[in-house]
């Protein structure tokens, strides 16, 4: 049995997330459920509440991996939260965790994800117009290595396809 894509969202927490990013990282949620992924947050709120809400709206498995060393502070919409106790060090779990990085407005907590996963060589795709660092990583490199170009999509829609799409041709 194949293993399930793991797709990341990563973006503003519930302090500083625009209301479009918000319904944006839902029809994320919903997409990344509809196309049989698993979708994997910071598992808070904001845009990782807002992914997890959609996922969950459109029948998905969704799993929460928080900074804090109690479950109860995990979003609503988390089937599995694991709790770190470790705070920002967490963001490299989440990104370890991906098999393709969706990236939503967001601020520094989402710079630290995204590097983590470029690092890692792991697909980031940034939600262009949603602003934050998704719009400022958005077509660029994140050094001059240039090993893994953050992609840039205009839709929630196109960027998971995008994502899916990049997973799939890591796997040849």
């Amino acid at each position: 049995m194949a293993r399930l894509k793991q797709i990341l969202i990563i973006g503003s927490g519930e302090d500083h997330c625009s209301e479009p990013a918000y319904r944006a990282a839902y029809r994320i949620g919903v997409e990344v459920a509809k196309h049989g992924a698993v979708l994997i947050s910071g598992g808070l709120g904001g845009v990782m509440e807002a992914a997890s809400h959609g996922a969950k709206d459109a029948g998905g498995f969704t799993i929460g991996i928080i900074p804090y060393d109690d479950k109860s502070k995990g979003n609503a919409y988390c089937d599995v939260v694991i709790p770190t106790g470790l705070g920002y060090a967490r963001d490299f779990l989440t990104a370890y965790s991906a098999d393709a990085v969706i990236i939503v407005e967001g601020g520094v907590g989402t710079l630290i994800e995204a590097a983590a996963a470029y690092e890692k060589k792991i697909p980031l795709v940034a939600l262009k117009g949603s602003g934050g660092t998704a719009d400022r990583l958005a077509g660029t490199y994140l050094d001059d290595r240039k090993t893994e170009p953050v992609q840039a999509e205009t839709s929630p829609e196109e960027a998971v396809k995008r994502a899916l799409s990049l997973i799939e041709s890591k796997a040849l």
